[in-house]
């Protein structure tokens, strides 16, 4: 058997991802405020630098010899670079001029020599450091460069790591415990969905759907549960009664046969047990066949499939079954004095003859027995609501209004000693049910104790 696939944990995802963000903040923000404070402190030290040189331009202007007051000044950090208006370099205090490169294409150099003044900064080979550059171009046509290095962001943050790394760790263990405490709390609410119960709520927007066909999916769930408990109690039921029902006749049967077997019953007594045996076989003929009709019906609803068990639909006339039933039912109404009548207009359906002939048969016959002498049968052809629809009446001792609901039950006798005694197997409506609902057709009920019972059989 494989094994079962572990589900990813909300919480676990959640946890790493608040942790994460806090973190990856904290890196953005920190690396942010360098940035800021670099640029801050950079734009500080360019006014400081113009100044100097503004300054240090002012008193080469009022000298002869500006090489000679360079050389003669304590620069500090400062470096100090006299430049020709050709780009040659006449001075610098931090390297022999004379092994220095053209300084003409230096950006502050250029700009200092165009427009009298010069700005700019560049990275230095020693990383983490800026240079800052400020020219300015002195009345002799000569420009003054003066430059300084200062620590960029990257050495900022080189040299205070120790403090940027506590800071860091503080920040991951705080947004370890906040992450751990908001995850509880957004998940918890989750965890407490009870989904057991019909009205489970969603503790959040986004989980309402999801709650919401749990919950029908339970409704729905229950609802099989009740069917198939009720599947299982009717077939235990059925069982039952069929079992019951088989038992009574072949149980007079086999008494009659053992008293002629032995020849305990007088000769004239004979004709009268041969009799009963075969009135007691054809009724459990009728029992079994409608036994197997049955479950052909539930074995085509269960399987879906009507072609399998009783082939495929033909167009049929229910006024040629109605009166194919008239035909051969009369002459048992006529023994019984029932007289019965079929009217109506000719319909064509699509459906199964075997199946609509059952159907009628069974309300026909149900009429004829459950009637009173010089009683009367009506089967009617005729639309019903826009729809072909066959109704058989009779005057016969009608339905008490408690009853009429369950008549379509297996074995359901509103008089079992009547209907046994009359013959009826019990199952007689439980087929029409089910023939109806093999053609999608209603079948509706009415009835009046005393005065009769209809019954309408309407086809799609």
């Amino acid at each position: 058997m494989a094994a079962r696939k572990k589900g990813v944990s909300l919480s676990h995802n959640m946890f790493v991802a608040f942790v994460a963000v806090c973190a990856v903040a904290a890196l953005v923000v920190t690396a942010a405020s360098a940035y800021v404070y670099e640029r801050a402190f950079l734009d500080d030290e360019h006014e400081q630098l113009a100044g100097e040189c503004q300054t240090l331009a002012s008193l080469l202007d009022s000298t002869d010899n500006d090489e000679e007051v360079l050389a003669g000044l304590s620069m500090g950090s400062l470096r100090a670079t006299l430049v020709a208006p050709d780009g040659r370099v006449l001075f610098d205090s931090g390297a022999d001029a004379a092994g220095l490169p053209n300084h003409a294409d230096r950006p502050e150099v250029a700009s200092a020599l165009a427009t009298g003044t010069g700005s700019s900064e560049r990275s230095s080979e020693t990383v983490g450091y800026v240079s800052l550059y400020e020219a300015r171009r002195l009345g002799s046509g000569d420009v003054l460069r003066i430059s300084v290095d200062r620590a960029g962001a990257a050495s900022f943050l080189t040299r205070d790591l120790a403090l940027l790394t506590v800071v860091a760790v503080c920040v991951v263990a705080v947004s370890w415990g906040v992450s751990r405490l908001l995850v509880r709390r957004f998940v918890r609410p989750i965890l407490e969905i009870d989904a057991t119960r019909a009205d489970a709520h969603a503790p959040y927007e986004e989980l309402e759907p999801l709650v919401s066909r749990l919950n029908e999916q339970r409704g729905e769930l229950l609802e099989r549960m009740s069917a198939i408990q009720d599947a299982d109690d009717m077939r235990r039921e059925f069982t039952a009664n069929v079992t019951h029902e088989l038992k009574t006749p072949i149980a007079s049967i086999s008494g009659a046969s053992e008293l002629i077997r032995d020849g305990i019953c007088r000769p004239e007594d004979v004709q009268g047990f041969a009799g009963r045996i075969y009135d007691d076989a054809r009724r459990l003929s009728s029992l079994v066949s409608d036994i197997l009709m049955l479950s052909k019906l539930d074995e085509t609803e269960r399987a879906g499939d009507r072609a399998s068990l009783f082939g495929p639909d033909e167009q049929v006339d229910l006024l040629v079954v109605a009166h194919d039933v008239e035909r051969r039912l009369a002459p048992k109404a006529a023994r019984m004095g029932v007289t019965l009548h079929v009217e109506g207009v000719s319909y064509v359906i699509q459906g199964n003859a075997r199946l609509l002939d059952e159907l009628v048969s069974n309300l026909v016959e149900n009429a004829i027995r459950y009637n009173r002498e010089d009683g009367h049968v009506y089967v009617w052809v005729l639309p019903h609501d826009g729809r072909p629809s066959i109704r058989v009446s009779d005057t016969g001792i009608g339905i008490p209004e408690e009853a009429q609901k369950k008549v379509f039950e297996r074995f359901y006798r509103v008089d079992k000693g009547r209907s046994r005694d009359m013959g009826g197997t019990g199952l007689g409506l439980a087929i029409v049910k089910h023939a109806a609902a093999f053609h999608d057709a209603e079948v509706s009920l009415t009835s009046k104790l005393g005065e009769g019972t209809s019954v309408t059989v309407t086809f799609p």
